[in-house]
């Protein structure tokens, strides 16, 4: 009996990983595979390891002949970019990965194979891109708050004070009227400001208050929210993965974060709801899933769970789609742009994070937060 397979506790490191991870000899006899593995290949371990990784290449002949060669030591790495079949139905498309094949330490037959997904490796580049952007951002917008507040606050104290200096009996009736609705503009745009300037504030104010948290109440709650201000034309589904367990959170945040990602999405299919399309109403889903071996802003978590919220509307402007979460940006006349900038700001201060796909028909916003 091989001994690997006796004793493969030497590997159980490489179940910590999220990338694909395979030992094999230099014919492609599989003699380890790790959990991540498993789970792409939706296949369990015992069954890929009875099989030759070969198998599984649309090219197996470059795989072989770079595997045969790092096992000869005629180099000590050598990397590429292959197709991994995930099943032999012909309707099944390939997974584009980057292939990694590496020697063993202390072993001659024996050869490390990692496997990338290429769009998981497009995925943490952007979601590092976006870490970046959204701390840089934040940090220019606080900075850019605190430096607009103090003057609004003289604009609007010299505002009154003219007011009070403009009496009819002083400058006359007339005048006076008419110099009032200015002074009231001054005052009204400035309280305006300053309303804006405390919605950019506000989620660096308040203490979190940590407690115990189950994600399906706060989806419950979300929802019983957006429908009563829908309450008709709007179909909001629920597919929840009730395994989750409940994490340590600040309860009230996470409902205005989510609240924030599901009242975005309806306000983009407001069309659909008034159009009221029985055959295909607007729908938003709420899905929770659990997910293993996630990297958050550079942090490895061994569990995290996801929240799906995903519509059927037109999806994000092309145009935005790489800034909807900076302040201010909006895909919609009147919109603010602060919704989605506060529910990325909470998810960073549990620790997670939040990001987007859409296209026309499918917009998909995911919030990720790591699970003890």
């Amino acid at each position: 009996m091989n001994p690997l397979r006796r004793d493969p506790s030497g590997f159980e490191a490489f179940d910590m990983l999220a990338t694909m991870v395979a030992v094999v000899r230099p014919d492609g006899e599989c003699l380890f595979a790790n959990a991540a593995f498993e789970n792409v290949m939706r296949l369990s371990r015992r069954a890929v390891e009875r099989s030759n990784l070969y198998d599984w290449f649309a090219d197996a002949g470059r795989l072989s002949d770079t595997v045969t060669g790092v096992a000869r030591n005629a180099y000590s790495s050598s990397r590429f970019d292959a197709l991994l079949r995930r099943s032999n139905l012909p309707q099944e498309l390939p997974l584009p990965v980057h292939v990694i094949v590496s020697q063993m330490d202390n072993s001659e037959d024996q050869v490390l194979i990692e496997l990338i997904e290429n769009a998981q490796q497009t995925r943490q580049d952007r979601e590092e891109r976006t870490l970046d952007q959204v701390q840089a951002t934040k940090e220019l917008t606080r900075n850019l708050a605190h430096e607009i507040k103090n003057p609004l606050g003289g604009i609007r104290g010299a505002a009154q004070l003219l007011a009070l200096e403009l009496q009819p009996n002083t400058i006359g009736p007339e005048l006076s009227a008419e110099l009032a609705e200015y002074t009231e503009v001054i005052i009204h745009e400035v309280d305006r400001l300053q309303s804006l300037v405390d919605r950019l504030l506000a989620p660096h104010r308040h203490a979190q208050v940590v407690g115990d948290v189950n994600i399906h109440e706060i989806c419950e709650r979300v929802r019983q929210l957006t429908l009563v201000e829908y309450p008709r034309g709007l179909l909001i589904k629920r597919d929840y993965d009730i395994s989750l367990p409940d994490f340590r959170g600040d309860r009230e945040q996470l409902i205005q974060a989510v609240l924030n990602i599901v009242q975005n999405a309806a306000q983009a299919l407001q069309q659909r709801i008034a159009d009221a399309d029985a055959q295909d109403p607007a729908c938003i889903t709420l899905r929770t899933r659990v997910a293993r071996q996630v990297t958050i802003g550079k942090q490895r978590w061994r569990l995290a769970l996801e929240l799906h919220v995903e519509d059927n509307g037109p999806g994000v402007p092309a145009e935005i789609r790489d800034r909807i979460f900076y302040p201010l940006v909006s895909g919609r006349d009147g919109g603010s742009g602060l919704g989605l900038t506060l529910a990325q700001t909470i998810a960073q201060q549990h620790q997670g994070m939040l990001d987007c796909e859409s296209e026309p028909g499918r917009t998909d916003f995911r919030m990720t937060l790591p699970l003890p």
